[in-house]
């Protein structure tokens, strides 16, 4: 009887390796898609504005009703002289704003009339709709 053991070399089980090596590539994966380059925090400089922004950056609001009724800024108004209403109204301002709330039941003639007035006179036109779920 021999009482001599074989001796084995020590083994290292690679099998699990390639899983787990997977597993890591697809965390970086999904973790770097996630990281904005927006949250970079940089220190921004200082000015004084040259003119008050709030005064100059307030937009004319233009209301037409579905008969027709033209208002700026809660005045009434006609159609023929909304345009110089509208440019007394924007006199001064480095980047005119025209807010229009138009009635859904009015035509796109409406709209476009309006917007030929806002091209005239150099004005961004923005039309004001009301959120899908409201009532």
């Amino acid at each position: 009887m021999s009482l001599r053991r074989k001796h084995r070399e020590a083994e290292v089980s690679t099998d699990s390796l390639n899983d787990i090596m997977f597993f890591l590539l697809l965390f970086f994966l999904i973790l770097s898609t996630m990281v904005s380059p927006n949250s970079i925090k940089v220190n921004l400089a200082s000015s004084k504005p040259r003119q008050d922004i709030s005064k100059n950056n307030k937009p004319v609001h233009l209301a037409v009703t579905a008969d027709r009724k033209y208002y700026v800024d809660n005045h009434e108004v006609t159609l023929s002289n909304i345009e110089s209403v509208i440019a007394e109204k924007i006199k001064g301002k480095v980047e005119p704003v025209l807010v229009m709330h138009l009635d859904k039941d009015l035509s796109i003639q409406d709209e476009v009339d309006i917007l030929q007035i806002c091209d005239r006179l150099k004005c961004k036109p923005v039309l004001a709709t009301k959120p899908t779920n409201a009532k």
